[in-house]
This record gives structure tokens, sequence and C-alpha cells, in this order.
């Protein structure tokens, strides 16, 4: 799309409308089962139009992991070293387990990119996510060490955090064949909650 102008309403309806299409192909197919022509299908635009938009499916895909980054950032950003240090915790816990709840197609976009090398978000994770996780672990082990909290490995508290809440995403039809008309989420945020508060009761 040129760059030389603001784009009109018109303009900004069809590149998000593009981007929702390519989440649902992505978050499906993977980045190299997509093509082009799928998300053009997906957004109702012929491929030319969409194009206009966004050169390549490259460019279509980084855009979209751009955006994402920055909202799968925010909750870990947000523990706050001032607070109490459970409830700190738990609230992180939270905020993750519902992103899984609400954002189901980028927590499974995400993933898709980590499965395959992550080969266009390397640096992001090796430079932004690694700063604030090492942040947040300084943050952590003073809390232990002050015993406000159990002492346990603090990046492999973290990894458990990401794993236990992104299962509700990223294997969705697993959990959700498993529990049938059971909503995931009424049990999950209990459960967690139950069990990291016995995990770093000190």
């Amino acid at each position: 799309m040129p760059k030389d102008r603001a784009p009109t309403r018109i303009q900004k309806k069809n590149r998000a409308m593009i981007l929702d299409a390519a989440l649902n192909v992505f978050s499906a197919h993977g980045f190299r089962g997509a093509t082009v022509d799928q998300i053009a299908s997906e957004a109702g635009l012929s491929k030319p139009n969409l194009l206009y938009y966004f050169p390549s499916k490259e460019a279509i895909h980084t855009a979209l992991l751009s955006g994402l980054l920055e909202v799968w950032l925010a909750p870990l950003h947000a523990l706050d070293e001032n607070g109490d240090p459970m409830e700190e915790i738990l609230a992180y816990i939270q905020r993750k387990l519902q992103m899984s709840r609400e954002l189901p197609r980028e927590s499974r976009l995400f993933a898709n990119e980590l499965v395959q090398g992550a080969p266009r978000i390397h640096a992001a994770l090796s430079e932004d996510l690694k700063a604030l996780v090492d942040s947040k672990v300084i943050i952590l082990t003073r809390w232990m060490d002050q015993g406000k909290i159990a002492r346990v490995h603090p990046y492999h508290l973290i990894f458990s955090i990401w794993a236990l809440t992104q299962h509700y995403a990223d294997f969705d039809v697993q959990v959700r064949a498993i529990l049938g008309d059971e909503d995931p989420f009424e049990g999950a945020e209990p459960f967690v909650d139950l069990l990291y508060r016995k995990l770093l009761t000190p």
C-alpha cells in the first residue's frame, strides 16, 4: 500500500480485515501451510487487492507477529515488584489464562511460529523477551530471599505458567473433546490458583 499519504477509512478497514483473515488461516495451517489465496478468500478480497496492502505472505505474517508480541508481553510487564508477591503471581497467571480464553488464534499463531524455530521473531525472543523475563526473575528471586514465596526455580516457574495457561488455547480441540460441554476455563481458573498458591506458599 502506498505510504506517501495517510490511509483512508476503507483502506484501514481492508487492512484490518486482511489481518483478521490471516490470523484465522495462519493459526489453522501455520506459516508454511497458509497461502495468499487462502487469506484473500477468507478476507473476501481478490488476490491482487490483497497484494495492494501487503506484498507477500511474509509481510502479512510479520505484521501479525509484531502486533502479537506487544500483546503477549503485556501480562508479564504488569507483574509489580511493589505488590503482594503471591497475589501478583496469581494475577499474572489469571491474565495469561484470560488470554487463552479470549485470544486462542493469537496463541496458536505464536505456538506455530515457535514450533518452526521462530525464524521471524527469534531476535525478539532472545532480546526483548529474555530481557523482560530476566528482570522479573530478579523480582521473583528477591521475594524468595525475603521468604515471601517458596523457593522454586524462577525460570521454570515462568515456563510452567506459560505451558499450563497456553495449553487451553493451543490444545483447545483436545481439551474440549475430553470435557465435552463443560467450559474448560470455569475449572481451570480455580485449579491454577490452588496449584500455584500451594506451590508458592512458604
